[in-house]
């Protein structure tokens, strides 16, 4: 399993904590020193809704200053230009399940 995300997002450090307290083991991907290939960002958007991994709250998206409504297509070459654009944490599962964001009720439906 990995853990993509950046080390300073509060979702990202829940998520860590949750997992450590638990026991499972992961392996943590930092978006802001390694990057994102797109063949990965287009394999999540096979198991998931691009709004979902879509994040206009982002500083990165708030800096670009876009003003109008992006298509699927400007959103996906966003997403893998600008990887921090990512909701964060993303969850890859060996399966290829994907779960994006921290909640905690969802994160005990599926580790505990």
């Amino acid at each position: 399993m990995r853990v993509y995300g950046i080390k300073n997002c509060d979702s990202v450090k829940k998520a860590m904590k949750f997992l450590d307290e638990r026991g499972i083991k992961y392996e943590f991907v930092d978006l802001k020193r390694n990057g994102l290939d797109c063949s990965i960002v287009e394999a999540w958007l096979k198991e998931i809704d691009i709004d979902k991994l879509f994040n206009k709250k982002s500083k990165t998206f708030k800096e670009l200053h876009i003003d109008k409504e992006l298509s699927e297509e400007e959103k996906k070459e966003l997403l893998c230009k600008e990887n921090l654009i990512l909701k964060r944490p993303i969850i890859e599962f060996s399966d290829g399940y994907v779960l994006v964001g921290f909640n905690v009720v969802e994160f005990e439906e599926i580790f505990d």
